[in-house]
């Protein structure tokens, strides 16, 4: 029988502790790791490569470590890295003792859409309903998240590429601020996230990361921790959206369990938020050629509004998706980043939390948008939802 420190719902941080207690080796951990991979993935394909050997060798080099006396933050916790090219950004992880254990997967070359992934046995699927898409582009990383493989996962954000996976998949997905974390991306749209399956996990990859200092123990500062309630505008289309019914009832149920449990306080503003669809200009900033005035135009009025917004309230609360997860054969004519690329355009850091499920049975999530630079605030908001998201038993 598995040991039960090996049990999916397992959090990075406590896995980290047992292998700081010596309880277990970073060995074990990723064995165990391996092994689960191994037989789940054939079905969910959410990896694209599993680096077997390289991973146990780096788990040596973590138990090494701890039996020198370090205490690295997240020791021999394994992880996803996004894409083939994953660990080209995952030094700080590795060297806080993560160990990678495979590429997760993304769509394929010429995907016209970016809403599912490829894996090394076939089409990823959504853990909670293997006919409809996990979302994407960090589709692999969202879906071995979500089903316990691993507790933590690497991501890229460039119009909702973390948090719409990590809605539709239902678990927590961190977009960091445009700029503070090194992206390859040329547009500047692009920004590093995490998939976890709780706030605390991913509050532990921004502190390294960021290079955040962390307290004895893995907590936090308290840097971004207020003594009342934070302020929330809610809004369910951010002005030009047409989102469905149902995931705007479960996340607007979602904002409302956040302030009737005192974690933030829900505030009207004088007129509703209504930003210009940043479709467009999102599009055009992506292709060579475009009118990339237009695009700053409506950057910048969108910019004007939303700091007017952050200038009265902390917080932005809106369904991190307009539509459920969709099926394989793909989402037609409807954007699932409706309610996403707004903020890679503008730049502002959000999280995407579990809000609840669909009459499909599929989850949907709750995004909280916060002003440039202030992710410990989304972080300590999220870290108050009660306990780690359900993980399935595979």
């Amino acid at each position: 029988m598995e040991p039960s420190i090996f049990r999916p719902s397992l959090t990075a941080q406590d896995l980290a502790n047992a292998v700081h207690t010596r309880e277990v080796t970073a060995v074990d951990a990723v064995t165990a790791t391996l092994e689960r991979i191994g037989r789940v993935d054939p079905v969910l394909c959410a990896f694209a490569e599993v680096w077997e050997e390289a991973a146990l060798q780096r788990a040596r080099e973590v138990d090494a470590r701890v039996t020198a006396g370090e205490r690295p933050l997240l020791a021999g916790v394994p992880i996803g890295v996004k894409g083939r090219h994953g660990l080209r950004t995952a030094g700080p992880l590795i060297a806080a003792g993560c160990v990678p254990v495979g590429a997760t997967a993304v769509p394929g070359s010429g995907t016209p859409w970016q809403t599912w992934g490829l894996g090394r046995y076939g089409r990823t699927v959504n853990p909670w309903r293997a006919d409809r898409s996990p979302g994407g582009s960090s589709a692999g990383s969202a879906a071995a998240v979500a089903a316990g493989l691993v507790p933590l996962a690497t991501g890229s954000d460039g119009a909702g590429s973390v948090r719409i996976p990590a809605a539709w998949c239902g678990i927590v997905g961190l977009k960091t601020t445009n700029g503070r974390l090194p992206s390859g991306d040329r547009t500047g749209l692009a920004a590093p996230g995490v998939l976890a399956r709780c706030a605390s996990d991913a509050e532990a990859y921004w502190r390294v990361m960021s290079g955040t200092p962390v307290e004895a123990g893995g907590a936090g500062t308290g840097a971004g921790r207020t003594a009342s309630p934070p302020t929330a505008v809610w809004s369910p289309d951010l002005g030009f959206a047409e989102p469905d019914p149902e995931p705007v009832s479960l996340a607007h149920a979602a904002a409302r369990r956040l302030a009737d449990a005192g974690t933030v306080r829900l505030v009207r503003p004088a007129a509703p938020l209504r930003l210009e669809d940043p479709a467009p200009a999102w599009l055009a900033l992506r292709s060579p050629g475009a009118d990339v005035h237009m695009a700053e135009r409506t950057r910048a009025v969108n910019n004007r509004r939303l700091a007017h917004l952050f200038r009265h309230a902390d917080l932005l609360l809106t369904p991190t998706t307009p539509n459920a997860p969709h099926g394989h054969e793909g989402p037609g004519e409807r954007y699932s980043t409706a309610l996403t690329w707004a903020f890679n355009l503008s730049g502002h850091p959000a999280i995407s939390i579990p809000a609840g499920f669909g009459a499909d049975g599929c989850p949907v999530g709750l995004q909280i948008v916060a002003a440039h630079g202030r992710e410990e605030l989304l972080l300590a908001v999220a870290r108050a939802v009660a306990g780690t998201v359900p993980t399935l038993d595979r």
